[in-house]
C-alpha cells in the first residue's frame, strides 16, 4: 500500500433526523436515513478499492461498530466548530502524519468511483490541488499536497459559489490545481430522483 497517500472520508453517524436534513424534508427522516445508508455503503466499498491509506473522520463520535472500522480504516474525529475548520484540521493532521498527498470527500456522492479516487492522487503528483467539482456548485472532493489555509476559513459553505470561490482563491495564490469530472451530490430530491437510488425500495 502506498503510505504516502491518505484519503480522508468525512462521514456522519447514521441517525436519523441527523443526516440528509434537507433531503428528508421531502421524503421523511427514515428514507432519508436510508438513503444515507446505501450512500455510505457505496463510499466504503469505492475506498476500499483504492491504494491509499484511508481514514474515516466521523462528526460528533466514533461508534463501536460501523462499516468505515473495518480492516485498512483508521478513525478518528473531526476537529472545529464548522466545515472549513474541520476539514483544514483533518489536512493538517494527515501532513503532521507524514503524508504527502491527501484526497478528503464526504459521503453524499453515488457516482464516486475508484478511478476517479485515483486520478485525484495522480494530479497530485503535479499540481498543488485537486478538486472535484459538484454540479451543484460546491466539490465532491479536495486534495492537496500542501495545506492551504485560504481555501477553508472564512468561508459561506452550501452555497453555489463554493467552487467558483475556491478555484478563484487557488489562481489568486499562483497554487496549481487540476479539475475531476463534475459529479452529483445527493442532496436534495431532485437530485434524489435523477440518481440511481431512484425510486426508493419500499
Amino acid at each position: 500500500m502506498k503510505n504516502d497517500r491518505l484519503l480522508i472520508i468525512f462521514t456522519r453517524n447514521p441517525v436519523a433526523g441527523e443526516v440528509k436534513t434537507r433531503l428528508a424534508s421531502s421524503i421523511g427522516a427514515e428514507s432519508a436515513l436510508e438513503v444515507y445508508k446505501a450512500l455510505r455503503a457505496h463510499t466504503a466499498a469505492v475506498c476500499r478499492e483504492l491504494d491509499a491509506k484511508k481514514r474515516a473522520c466521523y462528526c460528533g463520535f466514533i461508534p463501536t461498530n460501523d462499516i468505515f472500522l473495518t480492516n485498512g480504516f483508521s478513525a478518528t474525529l473531526q476537529v472545529g466548530e464548522e466545515l472549513g475548520e474541520r476539514m483544514l484540521n483533518a489536512l493538517r493532521a494527515g501532513f503532521d502524519d507524514g503524508y504527502t498527498k491527501i484526497v478528503l470527500i464526504g459521503t453524499d456522492c453515488l457516482e464516486i468511483t475508484p478511478l476517479i479516487l485515483e486520478q485525484a492522487f495522480i494530479a497530485l503528483e503535479g499540481a498543488d490541488a485537486v478538486i472535484g467539482p459538484a454540479r451543484d456548485g460546491g466539490f465532491y472532493l479536495i486534495g492537496m499536497k500542501r495545506v492551504i489555509e485560504e481555501l477553508f476559513l472564512g468561508r459561506a459553505w452550501s452555497t453555489p459559489e463554493v467552487l467558483a470561490e475556491t478555484t478563484l482563491t487557488l489562481r489568486s495564490l499562483q497554487a496549481d490545481h487540476e479539475l475531476l469530472e463534475e459529479l452529483s451530490d445527493i442532496d436534495t430530491l431532485e437530485d434524489l430522483k435523477a440518481s440511481a437510488l431512484w425510486p426508493l425500495k419500499p
